[in-house]
């Protein structure tokens, strides 16, 4: 059995060291750097225990006054006498030209729908009902939001279904939740990140 895992994790490590060369990124077996300590303030990383990230994919583009990082990221749920491990791919980008409000994006599911129903926050637009009934958008200064989630924005998200967005000052993630993406996705997953990037620098 830990043969096998053993493997498993060899195998997935190759793969995307092999994509960091296509995306002609760095890659790293692990944080070595402790970029974990810039993402504290985002709800994907405040969850959980045994928190680390793993197969880190790297690119700094100066000119650009731009960094990107993509890695898989594992946190383990405790409950009882029980645990659940998650494990997602993650789209991290630094740049000050982003200059985002703090908001969050995620599938909006039933008992979302019943706890905004209840009260509970969820910013929806009438231009878009697509995106709003797919779409949980929570946020501190809601017009902040709703000048920088512009329609391009919303357009994008009501064709690509099931991804999670947050963003926070200079910095943005985007994945799906506990989902580890197979190297081969990892170049479509990067090319939609920058998109979002292009559609937040605005």
């Amino acid at each position: 059995m830990f043969d096998f895992f053993t493997k498993g994790k060899r195998r997935r490590a190759e793969g995307m060291e092999n994509a960091a060369r296509q995306l002609g990124m760095t890659y790293a077996a692990k944080d070595e750097y402790g970029y974990k300590s810039l993402l504290g303030d985002f709800k994907l990383f405040q969850k959980g225990t045994s928190k680390k990230i793993v197969n880190l994919l790297q690119k700094k583009e100066a000119e650009l006054d731009l960094e990107i990082f993509i890695f898989d990221y594992h946190y383990v749920i405790s409950t009882g006498n029980s645990s659940v491990r998650y494990k997602q791919t993650v789209f991290f980008v630094k740049s000050s030209k982003l200059g985002l409000p703090q908001f969050s994006l995620k599938p909006e599911h039933f008992f979302h729908k019943i706890g905004t129903y209840l009260g509970m926050q969820d910013i929806d637009f009438e231009s878009h009902p697509e995106f709003s009934d797919q779409y949980l958008l929570k946020g501190e200064d809601e017009d902040l939001i709703r000048e920088k989630l512009d329609e391009n924005f919303r357009n994008f998200f009501t064709i690509e279904k099931n991804w999670c967005l947050e963003g926070l000052g200079y910095f943005m993630v985007f994945y799906a939740h506990n989902k580890l993406l197979p190297p081969a996705e990892i170049t479509n997953f990067y090319t939609k990140g920058r998109e979002i990037y292009k559609l937040l620098n605005t």
